[in-house]
């Protein structure tokens, strides 16, 4: 059993030029309860399963498991799933010790641009590229199970 450790931006100014990574995801959830959820995804041709749990006070830490599985399933499973769909595009940039995934929202939520990165721990020390704007750790409305019911677009 696992669980994440991660902090959340928004994005100011231009960074695609800096991945060395990129890839499309749609997602949709089974779940969607405050307490738990249970997402299931599409990533560069793959399926993927994930189950989260509720965060901590700070919304940095919180229990995940994930699988991955047959894409044909994760379809499947994805025309079960509740109203809504993200659909984003991923980039993956290295910034000292770490990756940083920047997520590009469509759709509903088009105009939104989160950066996540995930740390060992709460207090761990990370290069924070000048292109991190505002910290919206913990703040539920950026959460992608948050924007599925409540699109960027509506705010």
């Amino acid at each position: 059993m696992g669980k994440e450790i991660e902090r959340k931006f928004l994005v100011q100014g231009n960074f695609k030029h800096l991945a060395f990574n990129s890839f499309r995801i749609t997602q949709g959830y089974l779940n969607s309860l405050p307490q738990r959820s249970v997402r299931i995804r599409v990533k560069d041709n793959k399926g993927f399963i994930t189950i989260k749990g509720i965060g901590n006070a700070q919304g940095t830490t919180r229990y995940e498991w994930e699988r991955e599985m047959p894409l044909s399933e994760a379809e499947e499973l994805l025309k079960l799933c509740e109203p809504g769909i993200i659909d984003k595009n991923r980039f993956l940039i290295k910034s000292g010790d770490h990756i940083i995934e920047v997520d590009e929202f469509y759709g509903a939520n088009q105009g939104l641009v989160i950066a996540e990165i995930e740390l060992n721990s709460e207090d761990e020390e990370f290069d924070k590229p000048a292109w991190l704007g505002k910290e919206v750790t913990g703040d539920q409305r950026y959460y992608n199970v948050y924007l599925i019911k409540n699109p960027y677009s509506t705010w």
